[in-house]
């Protein structure tokens, strides 16, 4: 599989910051081919398009029918508020290569 995107994206981009570390912490140790970043919301337009999939911090989980307008095709979720809450990269990583692989299916 080549590298996935997984873009998270949040009110400012900040808070999602230590969760991507440790996704990506988990990625490296599982040999996950991903590339994970965060940015602001107001970024979507910009990065969103380069995303394979998009994952929203819970505080800007109100977004969620924007985000899916604006990228139809693109699988979007928001970040479960408890592993959000603990910074749990794993839990995370493990939804978003959910996420890649229901994606993978649908086009097969």
């Amino acid at each position: 599989m080549e590298n996935k995107f997984i873009f998270l994206f949040c009110s400012a981009g900040m808070s999602t910051s230590l969760l991507v570390t440790k996704m990506r912490e988990q990625a490296n140790k599982y040999n996950v081919p991903v590339i994970i970043e965060a940015f602001p919301e107001t970024l979507l337009a910009e990065k969103g398009e380069q995303a394979d999939i998009i994952l929203l911090g819970p505080q800007i989980a109100y977004m969620l029918p924007e985000f899916k307008t604006t990228f139809p095709e693109k699988p979007i979720e928001v970040i479960d508020s408890i592993l959000y809450g603990k910074v749990d990269g794993l839990g995370v990583l493990k939804v978003a290569v959910g996420l890649i692989k229901k994606s993978l299916q649908q086009i097969a």
